[in-house]
């Protein structure tokens, strides 16, 4: 992608309040939600999601949706469509060591009916973009692709210039376009992080057990090893290790890789089972040293990317959306020029610091259960026995994980 200095180009071009990069779930939902503010949006994806056939294949990549994502879900209209498609509620989550004490969490202890909903994330997508194009001042640009980006400075406007050769102008540019964002790249902004030395195995089952309701993990020194309820007679296995192990695995066929399975994971697992397909990923910490810039904004995995190990990382980037459109909406409704940067300011804010505790909360959690040494198994042990009383600490923690607070 070509990257230009400030300039004051004078080609015709479509202007639009806000122009989001990338229309997977974080900004097909950032989309709508300016979108209800009355906003004029365009969004560019590059793929369309396949559409739903009920006798299709699970997908592989799937998201535990929690309580605060339901609701922000269903105020951009998207959740009770999103009902009536495949999903798996789930009212509990369990976990233990190899030969620790089992802690368990149940949604009856911050009065809920259910702690979230298993969803496959095209799923979500899919719902997401029915929503958008049932609203006349959002437009769905796909497959559409970005070469260039230009700022205009004098007219407090960013260029973007397509494939095709057609140019959007827009008062803000939204950059949910993923872990490698162009947006990011393109404004300047930094990143730190690391490449953990782990990858993550998504592995779909079909079982003889019933859809179930809690999902659970087990801590091993080579990593968690974890079930997520998927609909009918159908389970999410993930599979964490060493990133040469999880190479080896993948190059399993579907017996080959049931058996180590069988071997590998706890006795709780239903051993009446078949791999339907399966697929990994590496772990990577990625948080960009910014949210914002005058006209520019930054959300989900484009401005952060966090361990997998509690299924916070759709659920940190839907938090995004809701705050930029709650301060968005606040700007408008005082008058200010809410493209700026101390609107957006106020955004990140709210949304750092918050992003940067989850993420190093899941690091210290997972680090601390990936190896053997026996002082911090007995320190392990005895905070999972404290996490086990029903305690208000407990429930505060548990409605911190569900976005509640």
């Amino acid at each position: 992608m070509q990257q230009t200095p400030d300039t004051q180009d004078t080609k015709h071009s479509t202007e639009y309040d806000a122009v989001i990069v990338g229309g997977g779930m974080v900004g097909a939902a950032a989309a709508i939600g300016l979108g209800q503010l009355g906003l004029h949006v365009a969004v560019i994806e590059a793929r369309e999601p396949q559409a739903y056939d009920p006798e299709q294949p699970l997908d592989v990549r799937v998201s535990a949706i929690s309580v605060a994502s339901e609701q922000l879900l269903s105020r951009l209209g998207a959740m009770e469509t999103l009902l009536t498609m495949r999903h798996a509620p789930y009212d509990g989550l369990e976990t233990w060591e190899m030969d620790g004490c089992l802690t368990s969490f149940t949604a009856a202890q911050v009065g809920q009916t259910h702690l979230g909903y298993f969803f496959e994330n095209r799923l979500i997508q899919l719902c997401l973009w029915q929503q958008i194009r049932l609203m006349d001042n959002v437009d769905l640009l796909c497959p559409r692709k970005v070469t260039q980006f230009q700022r205009q400075s004098a007219l407090q406007r960013i260029n973007v210039t397509l494939e095709d050769g057609s140019q959007l102008s827009t008062r803000l540019l939204v950059g949910a376009d993923g872990a490698n964002s162009q947006v990011r790249q393109w404004s300047g902004i930094g990143v730190t992080g690391w490449d953990y030395a782990q990858s993550a195995m998504l592995i779909n089952i079909h079982t003889q057990t019933e859809q179930q309701s809690v999902t659970w993990q087990q801590f091993t020194p080579a990593g968690p090893r974890s079930l997520l309820p998927l609909p009918g007679h159908h389970a999410s296995l993930v599979w964490y290790d060493d990133a040469n192990r999880i190479k080896q695995l993948s190059q399993l066929n579907k017996l080959q890789l049931a058996e180590q399975i069988k071997q590998h994971f706890p006795d709780r697992l239903d051993v009446n089972f078949s791999v339907e397909s399966s697929g990994s990923f590496t772990l990577t910490r990625r948080h960009a040293q910014r949210y914002y810039q005058d006209n520019l904004v930054i959300l989900g995995d484009a401005a952060h990317t966090i361990n997998p190990l509690a299924g916070q990382g759709v659920n940190i980037g839907f938090k995004d959306v809701d705050v930029l459109v709650a301060q968005v909406a606040n700007a408008i409704g005082n008058g200010e020029t809410w493209w700026q940067a101390p609107v957006l300011k106020r955004y990140q804010q709210a949304r750092y610091y918050d992003n940067q505790l989850m993420m190093t909360a899941m690091d210290v959690f997972y680090a601390s259960f990936s190896n053997d040494l026996l002082p911090l198994k007995l320190l392990r042990n005895g905070a999972l026995k404290l996490a086990n009383i029903d305690s208000p600490i407990k429930r505060k923690v548990l409605k911190y994980a569900l976005g509640l607070n």
